[in-house]
C-alpha cells in the first residue's frame, strides 16, 4: 500500500497579527488608502489575489460582494462593515483621482496609472507590509485565517465552504485541523485521566 499523503496545514495569522499588518498600512496617500481598503476587503471576505484582482466596482454592493471564482464560479459573499468603510473611502477619495481620465475603467482596484492592479503588483505590496509588521506571511495567508478564525467563531463548515468557494468540502476541512488550542483545552477540562 502507498503510504498516506502527509497533511500540510495552511499557514494562518491570529486575529492580532492581521490586526497588526493592516495597521501598518499608512493611509494617508491614495496608495495607501487604496492598500487598506484592498486587504481589508481581501481578509473581510477571504478572497484569493486573483480574484481581487479581477473584481470590478460593478461586482461591489456595499454589502456584499460579488467574486468569480475558480472554474468561473460566481459566488456572493458578505463584506464586513470595517472592510465597507475602508472601500467606500476609497472609492469615494481615491480611486478618482487614480482612474483620472481612464473613466471607463470597470476595475474596483487600480495602480497609479489607473489601470487593474496585477496579482504581481498586490503581492508586491503586501510583501512590503509583512515585512514592515514582523510576519512571515502571504496574501493568501490572509484567506486562510479568514476561514480559520470564522470556524473558530462557530461558524458551521458547510457555509465557510460556500463563502471559500470550494466544490468540495474536504478542501474546506482541513480548516479544522488548524486551530487544536481549544481542542487541546477541552481535553484538558473534561477528559477523566487529566484529573488523575
Amino acid at each position: 500500500p502507498r503510504p498516506k499523503e502527509e497533511l500540510t496545514l495552511p499557514s494562518v495569522a491570529s486575529i492580532e497579527e492581521v490586526e497588526r499588518l493592516l495597521q501598518t498600512i499608512d493611509d494617508d496617500g491614495d496608495l495607501g488608502l487604496r492598500d487598506r481598503a484592498l486587504f481589508e476587503l481581501i481578509y473581510s471576505c477571504g478572497l484569493r489575489i486573483s480574484e481581487v484582482c479581477d473584481l470590478d466596482v460593478a461586482h461591489y454592493h456595499k454589502d456584499t460582494l460579488l467574486v468569480l471564482g475558480k472554474r468561473n464560479k460566481m459566488r456572493q459573499v458578505p463584506v464586513g462593515d470595517v472592510a465597507r468603510l475602508w472601500v467606500d473611502a476609497y472609492l469615494g477619495e481615491c480611486r478618482p483621482s487614480l482612474v483620472g481620465p481612464r473613466r471607463s475603467e470597470r476595475a474596483l482596484f487600480v495602480g497609479r496609472r489607473g489601470k487593474r492592479l496585477t496579482r504581481q503588483a498586490v503581492h508586491k505590496r503586501f510583501v512590503a507590509y509583512a515585512e514592515e509588521a514582523g510576519l512571515s506571511i502571504t496574501v493568501h495567508t490572509l484567506r486562510h485565517s479568514y476561514a480559520t478564525h470564522l470556524l473558530a467563531g462557530g461558524a458551521d463548515l458547510r457555509s465557510v465552504q460556500e463563502l471559500l468557494g470550494h466544490s468540495d468540502i474536504q478542501t474546506t476541512q482541513i480548516y479544522t485541523h488548524v486551530d487544536t488550542s481549544d481542542l487541546q483545552e477541552a481535553y484538558r477540562r473534561f477528559h477523566p485521566s487529566e484529573d488523575l
